[in-house]
C-alpha cells in the first residue's frame, strides 16, 4: 500500500510568521498562571514573553486547561517526550500543500552566506528561560567554549558539525547575535539543526544554548572542587562529568526539574515515576494567532506501561488523548473496530522509515562475523525473508516488501533500489549458502559453520508487539537452514547492547529515509549495523574497531564527507545519492516492510491534530504536529 505524498523541502528560507503583527495583540494567558499572577508568584503575561513572540498559525486558536494523558515504557523511552517539546534553533513544519519548509523559532532571524560558510542567527528580544532569568548570548558563549569545545564533556565532535574535519566556529555579535562559521561550505547545516541538536550533550536541548545561570553551578571552569564533589555525592555519579550529557542528571531535561529550559512544558515527576509529568512553562515565548499563550494544554502525563495488549487497553477504553509512538500497524483493524468505544479516530500520517533486521558487522559473535563480511550470506538472508507474509500478518497489510532505502517521496529516492534483494527467493538462498561453504546441517536441518556449530542468529526486539514479525522471519530462515532465536528485551538494555557492540543482530524502524541529508548517520554505520567502525571514524582510531581497508563501509563515509564540503546544493545531492546506493546495494540493513502509514490515536475532543503529516525521526515523529497547539475542546 504505497503512500504517494511528496516529500520535499522548499527553498531554505525562513517561514517567517510576523512577529511584528504581535504588537497589536493583547496577550491572554492558561487560567492557572493568572492565578499565579493575582497571588504575586509570577510576573504578567507581557513581561514573561519576548518583546515580539514568535506567531504560530498552524490551526484554529483554541482554549486553555486540561491534561494531555499519554503512555510511556519508562527510563529508556526518552525519545518519545522528548519530541514533544523540542526547541531547535530552526524547525520543519509542513504546509497544507505538503511541503516542508524551515521556520525560526526562538531565533528571530537567520541568514546564510552566498558561500554556506557562514550563518548569523539574532535571538528574539527578552527571550526567557523557565525560571524567568534572560536568554542572551551569554548563553550561547557558554554553550560553545564551555561545553562543546569542552574534551571532559564532550569527548568527540560529531562529524556532522565538522564538516572537513574541522569543527564549526562561533563568534558573539552582541547580546542576541552571534555567527556560526566553517572553514567549507556546508549547504546542508540548515536541515542538520532542523533534526537535531548540536551534539551532546544537548541532544535533547534546544540548539546553541544552554543555561549558563543554572549550569556555571556544575562547571569545573566557574565553582571549586568541592561543590562538585558535592553534587557528584548527591547526585549518585562517580565523577563531574557524569553529570553533563542527554542522560546525566543535572543535564538531561527529563531527570531534572531544576533545569531552566525554553520548551512549551517542562519535567516536574521524572521517570521512573508510574505517571510522568510535564507541566507548562510559563515563558514560552510562542503564542496563537490571537494572542494566546502557548500551549493550551496545562499538563502532559505519561503513563507507565510494560506490554502491547496494556497500551491497547489503554487506547480502547479511552485513556489517551493523542499518540502516535507505540501504535501497531498489526492492531489496525482493532483501533479501527474500537473507535466509537473508545471516542477516538485513528488517523494515517506517512511513515518514512522501513522496518529491517540490522546485522551487527562487529559482533563478538567470531563465525556471524566472519558471514556478516560476505555479501553472499547477507543477500541470502535477504532474499530467503517471506516479506508479503510480514506485511499481511503483521502489518494488516498496510505496507509493501522493500529493501531499506529512501522511501518514495523522498528526493532521495532511486526505483530501482527499492527492491534490491528483496524479492522472496529461498531457492536461491539456499545456492548461496552452499556456495560459500555452509553446506553442511544438522539432524534438524540447520546449517553448520567451519567450526561445525548451528549457524543460529539471536534477534532482539524492544516491545513485545514484534514478537510475531520475528516468528515470521524464523520460519523463513528455517526454509534455508539458518536458526532464529527471538529475544525481547526492554528499551534500555536494547540500546546498551548496541552502545556495548553487544548484539547479533537487531529488529528495529529504519528511519530518517526522507530528508537523508538531515541525518545520514544510520546509513554511515552509527547506532547499528557499523556501530563500531563508526566510533573508529568518528574518534579518528581512539576507539572503536577499525574496518579492513578496502571495506565498502569507507566509501560511505567519503560520500559523506564529499557532500558535506560541496559548493553545491546540486554537487552534495549527487554525492549524498552516490552514499546511499553504496550502502543498500551492500545490504548491510535488511529491510523488510516500509511505506506503512504511522497510525495515531486522536481522541474526539484533541483538537488541532492534523492527519497526514510525515512521521520520521528527521521531522522529529510528532513533533511536526507542534503539540504545543493542541487544545481540549469545551
Amino acid at each position: 500500500m504505497r503512500n504517494n505524498r511528496k516529500i520535499f523541502i522548499a527553498s531554505i528560507v525562513a517561514l517567517l510568521t510576523s512577529c511584528a503583527a504581535t504588537t497589536a495583540l493583547a496577550f491572554q494567558e492558561s487560567p492557572m498562571l493568572a492565578e499565579q499572577v493575582k497571588a504575586g508568584k509570577l510576573p504578567p503575561v507581557e513581561k514573561r514573553l519576548p518583546a515580539k513572540p514568535r506567531v504560530l498559525d498552524l490551526g484554529e486558536a483554541g482554549t486553555f486547561g486540561g491534561t494531555w494523558h499519554r503512555a510511556y515504557k519508562g527510563p529508556g523511552d526518552r525519545w518519545g517526550p522528548t519530541k514533544l517539546l523540542e526547541e531547535r534553533a530552526v524547525k520543519f513544519v509542513m504546509g497544507e500543500d505538503g511541503k516542508l519548509e524551515l521556520m525560526p523559532t526562538f531565533i528571530e532571524s537567520y541568514k546564510m552566506s552566498p558561500d554556506a560558510k557562514e550563518f548569523t542567527f539574532t535571538l528574539l528580544e527578552g527571550l526567557k528561560w523557565s525560571d524567568g532569568q534572560p536568554v542572551t548570548t551569554e548563553d550561547v558563549k557558554f554553550w560553545y567554549e564551555d561545553v562543546f569545545m569542552n574534551r571532559d564533556i564532550v569527548p568527540v565532535i560529531d562529524t556532522l558539525y565538522a564538516p572537513g574535519g574541522k569543527p564549526m566556529k562561533v563568534d558573539i555579535v552582541d547580546a542576541r547575535t552571534f555567527k556560526v562559521s566553517f572553514e567549507t561550505p556546508y549547504v546542508y547545516f540548515l536541515t542538520i539543526m532542523a533534526k537535531d541538536s548540536i551534539g551532546e550533550p544537548s541532544l535533547d536541548r534546544p540548539t546553541f544554548i544552554q543555561p549558563k545561570h543554572y549550569l556555571k553551578n556544575f562547571h569545573p571552569k566557574y565553582v571549586d572542587k568541592a561543590a562538585l564533589d558535592k553534587a557528584v555525592a548527591e547526585k549518585g555519579v562517580k565523577k563531574w562529568q557524569d553529570l553533563w550529557g542527554s542522560k546525566g542528571p543535572i543535564t538531561a531535561w527529563n531527570q531534572n526539574p531544576a533545569l531552566p529550559v525554553i520548551t512549551p512544558w517542562k519535567i516536574v515527576t521524572p521517570p521512573p515515576a508510574d505517571v510522568m509529568v510535564m507541566e507548562r512553562n510559563p515563558y514560552y515565548y510562542v503564542v496563537d494567532k490571537a494572542g494566546n499563550q502557548l500551549p493550551y494544554i496545562d499538563r502532559v502525563e505519561h503513563k507507565l506501561f510494560d506490554a502491547q495488549e496494556s497500551f491497547n487497553l489503554m487506547v480502547v477504553q479511552g485513556q489517551l488523548d493523542m499518540q502516535q509512538r507505540f501504535t501497531n500497524n498489526g492492531d489496525f483493524t482493532f483501533y479501527k473496530e474500537n473507535e466509537k468505544k473508545g471516542n477516538y479516530k485513528v488517523l494515517k500520517w506517512t511513515n518514512s522509515e522501513v522496518w529491517s533486521l540490522v546485522p551487527n558487522l562487529t559482533t563478538k559473535n567470531k563465525q556471524l562475523q566472519e558471514l556478516y563480511a560476505k555479501a553472499e550470506f547477507r543477500q541470502a538472508l535477504s532474499i530467503g525473508v517471506d516479506r508479503d507474509t510480514i506485511n499481511e500478518l503483521a502489518q494488516s497489510g498496510l505496507g509493501e516488501a522493500r529493501s531499506a532505502s529512501p522511501v518514495s517521496g523522498s528526493p532521495y529516492y532511486q526505483e530501482d533500489l527499492e527492491k534490491h534483494w528483496a524479492e522472496f527467493d529461498p531457492e536461491k538462498a539456499n545456492k548461496l549458502l552452499d556456495q560459500i561453504g555452509l553446506n553442511k546441517k544438522d539432524a534438524d536441518g540447520f546449517r553448520l559453520g567451519p567450526d561445525g556449530k548451528r549457524v543460529t542468529i539471536v534477534v532482539e526486539a524492544n516491545q513485545d508487539a514484534f514478537a510475531n514479525t520475528l516468528e515470521l522471519v524464523r520460519n523463513s530462515w528455517k526454509d534455508i537452514g539458518i536458526e532464529l532465536q527471538a529475544r525481547i528485551i526492554d528499551r534500555t538494555a536494547f540500546d546498551a547492547n548496541r552502545d556495548n557492540n553487544s548484539f547479533e543482530m537487531q529488529y528495529t524502524s529504519f528511519d530518517r529515509l526522507s530528508i537523508v541529508p538531515s541525518d545520514p548517520r544510520l546509513i554511515l554505520g552509527d547506532d547499528g549495523y557499523g556501530q563500531e567502525y563508526y566510533k573508529w571514524h568518528e574518534t579518528k582510531g581512539v576507539s572503536g574497531i577499525e574496518p579492513p581497508k578496502d571495506h565498502p563501509i569507507r566509501k560511505l563515509w567519503a560520500a559523506w564527507e564529499k557532500a558535506s564540503v560541496a559548493g553545491t546544493q546540486e554537487e552534495a545531492d549527487k554525492a549524498v545519492n552516490e552514499m546511499i546506493r553504496t550502502f543498500v546495494e551492500q545490504g548491510y540493513v535488511i529491510g523488510l516492510v516500509g511505506e506503512t502509514p504511522a497510525l495515531v490515536i486522536a481522541k474526539n475532543t484533541v483538537k488541532n491534530v492534523r492527519d497526514g503529516l510525515i512521521n520520521d525521526d528527521v521531522t522529529r515523529g510528532e513533533g511536526l504536529a507542534f503539540p504545543a497547539q493542541f487544545f481540549f475542546a469545551k
